[in-house]
């Protein structure tokens, strides 16, 4: 410990000094130089006006209208409520036929055995929304259905205008919303708790987010725009919006967005040569299928490139911010460090966070296909088939580009920011520089009453 008469007046402030700038690390960084502002807007400052530019030119104006065909999606829905429930012999309700033979070999001998006994569950739904608010139709459950309708529950139901009277109106799911809104409430509540002023801006940039997807990025692709340019686009716009609402306008900050923005071109590249190298068209399942037949126009292939880059996009945040945040930590512990001591000892952290974010993005994805592996399983496939297979191998092909994106991105973020800091300690008149020369002092003097 210093003693008084050995401690000049002018030291304490500067001891003052350098706690608060390491002990509110996770707040505004430091600012460096005006140089370096400059340099840095250089970059982002054209890259963010064609962003602008970007969205101006492709603004789609909202979806464009088609004739609905009632298949999958693509159907007319209304609220409804169960209000009876009464159990009834299958045999009095189902029209199916048993096999003469009575084979239930088949699935469709199985089933028709299946309707012909126990008890079946008719129920009177009332639709609650739209013009037909208090019409009623009743709606029989198999005994062995998925899901099985109770009294007062909330349901939603399909109109299909062309059918018969009595066929027009049908259960196909429960209404969740109520589950659903409670569950986003404790989520938003839990952020804002825990992040408090950063937490109500993550979930701002979170409503923006949702914001150019919904207003931009889907109804521009429908609307006939090429995918992966519309993708590029947006998905720079949420960077922008997200890093800087969570993290401040700052030269870190910036750093974080170059790095994800090199990042994100590298999984663009990737993806569209494996993509077009794998011949995969994106047109796999049935929900795929309907786009394409209501839309001939879109490039189910460069949808596919679009989903791997905005399915990156939030994981490569993560990352960049990380690796950014651990250099401005580690020139703050030692100024002296130069840059491409920053960057050992950045990359070192970066090993270790790209290892658990690769095994989470790869069983995020396996999470996903889980049905589908399963089905592969009972099959009894053979690991290069399932792997063939186009449906498995888009998965596989988003998995690995996403993958190499996450992991490029460190070395480029860490060595960004490395050369960043340690340019701005030796500019002239840079704030860094002026903040850490008082700092060193102190430490100096510490070390040497120590």
């Amino acid at each position: 410990m210093t003693s008084p008469q050995n401690d000049p007046a002018p030291q304490p402030p500067q001891g003052h000094t350098h706690t608060h700038a390491h002990t509110h690390s996770h707040g505004p960084a430091a600012p460096v130089s005006r140089h370096l502002r400059k340099v840095i807007a250089a970059v982002l400052i054209p890259f963010a006006t064609a962003v602008v530019v970007g969205l101006i030119a492709f603004w789609p104006g909202g979806v464009p209208d088609h004739e609905r065909t009632g298949v999958g999606f693509d159907r007319q829905t209304q609220d409804g409520k169960v209000v009876q429930v009464v159990k009834v012999d299958c045999a009095d309700v189902n029209a199916a036929q048993v096999p003469p033979t009575g084979d239930t070999s088949t699935p469709s001998g199985r089933e028709a055995v299946n309707e012909q006994e126990g008890e079946c569950a008719k129920a009177t739904v009332e639709v609650t929304s739209g013009d037909d608010k208090g019409r009623r139709f009743v709606e029989v459950v198999q005994p062995d259905a998925p899901r099985q309708l109770k009294e007062g529950q909330g349901v939603v139901v399909a109109y299909a205008p062309d059918a018969p009277r009595d066929l027009q109106y049908s259960v196909i799911d429960v209404n969740r919303k109520i589950p659903m809104a409670l569950l986003a409430g404790i989520f938003a509540l839990a952020v804002v708790l825990v992040g408090r002023m950063r937490g109500v801006m993550a979930l701002v940039a979170l409503a923006v987010s949702f914001a150019v997807l919904t207003l931009f990025i889907l109804p521009a692709i429908l609307q006939g725009s090429n995918p992966l340019v519309v993708a590029v686009i947006g998905a720079s716009a949420i960077m922008l919006a997200a890093l800087y609402m969570c993290h401040g306008v700052t030269a870190r900050t910036s750093v974080a967005v170059i790095g994800t923005l090199i990042s994100l071109l590298l999984i663009g590249l990737l993806g569209s040569l494996f993509i077009g190298w794998a011949s995969l068209s994106g047109n796999t399942d049935d929900n795929t299928g309907l786009i394409k037949g209501l839309y001939p126009d879109i490039d189910m292939s460069g949808l596919l490139l679009a989903g791997v880059i905005i399915g990156s996009l939030g994981v490569l945040d993560d990352v960049t911010v990380t690796q950014t945040s651990a250099v401005w930590e580690l020139h703050q512990a030692d100024p002296e460090m130069g840059w491409k001591g920053l960057y050992r000892a950045g990359i070192r952290i970066g090993r270790d966070h790209i290892a658990s974010v690769v095994n989470t993005l790869v069983l995020a994805y396996a999470g996903a296909a889980l049905p589908l592996l399963l089905l592969f399983s009972i099959a009894q496939s053979s690991v290069g088939t399932v792997a063939n297979s186009e449906l498995v191998a888009e998965e596989i092909v988003r998995t690995l580009v996403g993958s190499i994106g996450l992991v490029a991105s460190v070395p480029v973020t860490t060595v960004l920011a490395a050369l960043v800091v340690s340019a701005d300690r030796a500019g002239p008149g840079g704030a860094q520089a002026a903040t850490a020369a008082p700092a060193r002092t102190g430490r100096g003097r510490r070390r040497k009453k120590g």
